[in-house]
């Protein structure tokens, strides 16, 4: 009987935990050819989701828990719980309902077709129409510099066969964009589109900053075009500028008497070019903060506690 584990990062979902499971377990009960594991990793939530998924993983031992000491961030504790879960595939999905759990079904029959990734592909989304506006353009921009085929409105839902969560487990990466590391690592991915529904309960732990993080992280991770367009346009801008100094002399010495610069230009170019130039500063900032990162190799997490899992460490 193949053994399919699901990675289900939680903070502070009280509310959606109990929800989930039910919901998970009703979608195996069709698929009795199966076996599953639900591990359930917490960054360190400060109302009753660990209280709850320990409830939980009394009565059923398919339900297991990782508490993470301290909150590590939404990047670095799934990936964390994928490179610990045993199943011959690993479904990771979202603790908000967003991710609905009857896909699973679906990403089950397109894995026994032989695809080792099968992902969820957001074909709507009943967020606001501005955001989705935005999402939608930032992965237009994304894919269009971007040095491998992304997958557009891919929130990392879907099933990854051992071989793949192998090959994540080999990079070591420190700070993985998983949405983009999947396409990078080549396999085949079959998409499943989906209309993803608004939160069951509770609110969003996502906030301007996080999003930020993962909108950086994606083009750091995956393109040297903003490098480049960063080196290019320094140079142009200083042909320009050498150009229109140039004319501004040739200028001053045919009417050296009537000619008067002003200050007015000298001000709107100082401003203008002190902002590229920070600008660019900020973009690089960026990627050496990415490779510092990388090069510190610390743990994904660091883990408080573990139930159900406690002989089975990866």
């Amino acid at each position: 009987m193949k053994l399919v584990s699901l990675v289900t990062p939680c903070f502070n979902e009280e509310e959606n935990v109990d929800q989930l499971y039910e919901r998970v377990r009703a979608v195996f009960a069709g698929l009795p050819q199966y076996d599953y594991e639900h591990i359930y990793i917490d960054n360190h939530s400060t109302d009753a989701t660990v209280a709850k998924v320990k409830a939980l993983a009394a009565r059923d031992h398919r339900v297991k828990l990782i508490v993470n000491a301290r909150n590590f961030g939404h990047i670095r504790s799934p990936v964390h719980a994928l490179l610990q879960a045993r199943g011959d595939a690993v479904i990771i999905m979202a603790s908000d309902l967003q991710d609905p759990p009857e896909l699973i079904t679906e990403f089950v029959a397109r894995w026994e077709e032989g695809f080792k990734v099968a992902v969820a592909v957001k074909s709507g989304s009943r967020e606001s129409l501005a955001m989705w506006l935005i999402r939608l353009g930032y992965y237009k921009l994304l894919g269009a510099i971007s040095e491998v085929k992304l997958l557009e409105n891919y929130t990392g839902y879907g099933l990854y066969d051992r071989v793949v969560v192998e090959a994540v487990r080999k990079t070591d990466d420190r700070y993985p964009y998983f949405r983009g590391l999947i396409p990078d690592l080549g396999f085949e991915i079959a998409r499943i589109p989906f209309q993803q529904p608004t939160r069951f309960r509770g609110v969003t732990k996502n906030n301007f900053f996080t999003l930020y993080d993962m909108a950086m992280l994606g083009i750091t991770s995956h393109s040297r075009v903003p490098i480049r367009i960063a080196t290019m346009g320094g140079f142009l801008l200083a042909i320009g500028c050498m150009l229109i100094s140039l004319g501004y002399f040739v200028w001053k010495l045919l009417h050296w008497n009537s000619f008067e610069f002003g200050l007015a230009p000298l001000l709107i170019g100082l401003f203008f070019f002190m902002s590229v130039n920070l600008f660019f500063l900020g973009l690089i900032g960026e990627y050496v903060g990415a490779i510092h990162t990388q090069t510190l190799k610390r743990p994904l997490v660091v883990e408080q506690e573990r139930v159900n899992l406690d002989d089975e460490r990866g």
